[in-house]
């Protein structure tokens, strides 16, 4: 578990970049909350955005890439808009709180386009990495926590969820629900696609088993987060101010 004793990251330093990825319903906005909760307990400066949206262009990109009504989009128009999004959100809110000395806690980045696009729209991881290292400099997380969980369950409880809005959140909220509306086959690829990504990055990406309850798997999220930011302070500590 984190420490009460950590401290803030010292100022005037960079500071951590941490995204929290994995399929739809499967916890991932819950974790990040209590996440962010914690770490403000500890004096930890937090900022915590997600993608797609984080700005007003962001949200008002979301809102037609998530629109159930958009069931024509081309997949290459859909990663053109999630990119659209993302540099903007790396430009206004991401570098921003970096460079303040924050943890940024991201809701999805760019393995979620690579999960979704690339391999749930089958365009592949190519394209994707491509257009990441020329528009958003290759900027990568200090950490990605990918949330692994059952394809079944997971998309059943967006299902639900976005049931529940269409109740009592009105027509916004109930229209954002255009992905979760694909087969299982589609986000098996995307399940597979994230798997995939760990496998090539298992210094970055921590796989955490999201079956539990939100208790455990906030427990195991903490665990790990705390490693990385004692880490983080340890070595800032040590090496020479960064400008």
């Amino acid at each position: 578990m984190l420490s009460a004793e950590i401290g803030p990251l010292l100022p005037g330093h960079r500071g951590m970049f941490v995204t929290i990825e994995g399929l739809d319903g499967c916890g991932k906005s819950t974790q990040l909350k209590k996440l962010a909760v914690a770490l403000r307990a500890r004096n930890v400066s937090v900022t915590t955005t997600r993608e797609p949206g984080g700005t007003l262009l962001g949200e008002r990109i979301r809102l037609e890439l998530l629109r159930q009504s958009n069931v024509d989009l081309s997949p290459l128009a859909e990663l053109a808009l999630m990119f659209a999004s993302r540099v903007q959100h790396i430009k206004d809110v991401i570098m921003p709180g970096i460079l303040e000395g924050s943890v940024v806690l991201c809701d999805r980045f760019t393995d979620s386009t690579e999960a979704y696009q690339g391999g749930g729209r089958e365009l592949g991881s190519r394209p994707v990495l491509a257009l990441h290292r020329i528009l958003c400099g290759d900027l990568q997380p200090d950490l990605t926590i990918l949330m692994d969980s059952d394809v079944t369950s997971s998309v059943s409880r967006a299902r639900r969820r976005n049931q529940r809005a269409s109740r009592t959140g009105g027509r916004r909220q109930s229209d954002e629900n255009r992905f979760e509306q694909e087969t299982r086959a589609f986000f098996a690829r995307v399940r597979e696609g994230y798997l995939a990504i760990a496998a090539r990055e298992p210094q970055r990406v921590v796989v955490v088993d999201a079956r539990g309850t939100p208790i455990q798997t906030h427990q195991r999220i903490m665990e790990i987060v705390g490693r990385r930011v004692k880490a983080a302070a340890k070595e800032r500590m040590i090496s020479p101010r960064r400008h």
